[in-house]
């Protein structure tokens, strides 16, 4: 990417993310941080990942949310960049944190087995001795 789009896509990223914190009044966009944003070699699209803490309803609503204040978030970006156009924004969710949470317990199953640990999950082979044991010890009256 050249220099220009660099600048401008950090730009956009630092106009985006200072609107949502402090312009935006919308309900379903909380939470959210502004990850990174490409530009289109033309200028005319960008697209901006966006990090959402919560389960995947709110994802989807902070999505919504931003979608639907995209053309005021496009205002303040016309402000600041002296362009020919100002970029049509698209929001996406960025999922690079969930990947690297499913990679590490990946990881540390992968080590557990080298180890020769059990599974968290999985119940040892001596719990359901253990429980039959439990049972066997009240009186039968």
């Amino acid at each position: 990417m050249s220099r220009r789009l660099l600048k401008a896509a950090e730009a956009i990223r630092e106009v985006v993310a200072a609107s949502i914190l402090t312009d935006l009044r919308d309900p379903r966009v909380e939470n959210v941080t502004v990850i990174n944003v490409e530009v289109t070699p033309d200028m005319r699209e960008a697209k901006v990942f966006v990090s959402v803490m919560g389960d995947e309803t709110q994802k989807n609503l902070s999505i919504r949310g931003l979608q639907n204040a995209a053309g005021f978030l496009q205002s303040k970006i016309a402000n600041r960049l002296d362009t020919r156009y100002t970029p049509r924004l698209r929001f996406e969710i960025d999922r690079g944190q969930e990947n690297a949470l499913v990679v590490g317990e990946i990881l540390a199953r992968i080590q557990r087995e080298k180890d020769g640990e059990p599974e968290p999950n999985e119940p040892e082979s001596e719990q359901p001795e253990s429980h039959q044991s439990d049972n066997s010890d009240t009186p039968n009256t």
